[in-house]
């Protein structure tokens, strides 16, 4: 498998990175990711990324989860291991609603950990590509992957000069 090739443009301020994504998107350049160490305000929507669906998992897997509460408490209370005391019903559901509720966080928060590391491919045995080190600590990295852009090497370079990029670099991963 041959090496990805790309180009590494590292700025000094997110307002600068922010206004690069923009002029480097509509010079038709493809950007591959921006790194940054902090979240930037708007850059989501700079480098034309979705909405994200994440609340749609969240929604499923609490339903899931309280449906599951419901079935287990109507199950153990009411059918398995029924209790008659003081000759109250065999489901009081107003007594299960701490159950429930604990269950829905539950697989709510779980559900979506686990879409989001598989979505993403951070699983166990991911390798990460990490394009400048600095991008955790004070710099904002744009990576650009050469070969799904139609631009030469030296005119993507020119414009993340002139788009403010302090340094760009080479980088194979």
């Amino acid at each position: 498998m041959a090496d990805s090739k790309y180009l590494v443009g590292v700025f000094e301020d997110e307002d600068e990175v922010l206004h690069a994504v923009g002029s480097v998107r509509h010079s038709g350049v493809k950007i591959h990711e921006v790194y940054t160490p902090f979240a930037i305000h708007g850059l989501d929507r700079a480098l034309g990324y979705d909405r994200p669906r994440m609340g749609v998992a969240a929604f499923l897997f609490g339903i899931t989860g309280t449906i599951c509460a419901l079935v287990l408490t109507f199950w153990t209370m009411g059918i398995d291991w029924p209790i008659n005391v003081g000759g109250k019903n065999f489901f009081p559901w107003p007594t299960n609603v701490p159950i429930m509720f604990e269950l829905t966080v539950l697989l709510a928060s779980f559900g979506m950990s686990f879409t989001f590391f598989i979505m993403e491919g951070m699983g166990p045995t991911a390798k990460p590509i990490i394009f400048d080190v600095r991008s955790t600590d004070d710099k904002f990295v744009m990576a650009i992957d050469l070969a799904k852009n139609k631009l030469s090497e030296g005119e993507i370079t020119d414009i993340l000069k002139k788009s403010g990029a302090a340094e760009v670099n080479v980088k194979e991963a």
